[in-house]
C-alpha cells in the first residue's frame, strides 16, 4: 500500500471496487484518506457513492470503515468459536510440529551443542532450540560455563 501511496501525484484518483479492500482497520482507512487528500488525490470507489470531497462522502466513507472492520472483528470471533469447539471434540490438534524436538534434546545432551549450533545444525531458528529446551539452557552449557556459540 505504501508504494501505491508514495507513487500518486496531485490531481490523480484513486480508484478501488469496495473501501474495505483498502485498508485493514477504520484508522489506516482514515490514515490513507488523510495521506491522499494532503496530496490532492481524490478516491473513488466504483461499487459504493464514496466521494471524499464532500462532508456526506466522508461520512459515509467512515461508516463503511465501522463496518467492514465490525465484519473483520465478527469473522474472526466465529473463527476463533469453531477453533475452541473443534479443539473440545478433540478434532482441531494445531499444527504439527516442524521442529524434531527429540533430535535438539539429543545434540544438546550427547554431542553438547549450544542452541547456535543447534540451531545451525538443524536449519532452525535458535530462538525455536531455546524454547524447546527451556530455561535449562539460560546460557549456561552442561559443564557450567558459558557456551562459546553465545559469545
Amino acid at each position: 500500500m505504501q508504494v501505491l501511496l508514495d507513487f500518486v501525484c496531485a490531481g490523480d484518483t484513486l480508484i478501488v471496487t469496495r473501501i474495505d479492500r483498502l485498508a485493514r482497520s477504520l484508522k489506516d482507512l482514515q490514515d490513507i484518506v488523510y495521506e491522499l487528500k494532503a496530496k490532492g488525490v481524490a478516491l473513488r470507489a466504483t461499487e459504493q457513492p464514496v466521494d471524499t470531497g464532500t462532508a456526506a462522502g466522508k461520512a459515509f466513507l467512515d461508516m463503511l470503515g465501522v463496518f467492514a472492520e465490525f465484519e473483520t472483528n465478527l469473522r474472526r470471533e466465529r473463527q476463533l468459536e469453531g477453533i475452541s469447539a473443534a479443539k473440545a471434540r478433540g478434532v482441531y490438534k494445531g499444527r504439527k510440529p516442524s521442529i524434531d524436538a527429540v533430535e535438539v534434546r539429543r545434540l544438546r545432551r550427547e554431542e553438547k551443542l549450544g542452541p547456535a549450533a543447534i540451531a545451525r545444525r538443524l536449519g532452525i531458528g535458535r530462538a525455536s532450540v531455546y524454547r524447546l529446551l527451556g530455561k535449562q539452557i539460560a546460557g549456561v552449557s552442561a559443564n557450567g560455563g558459558v557456551d562459546a556459540d553465545q559469545a
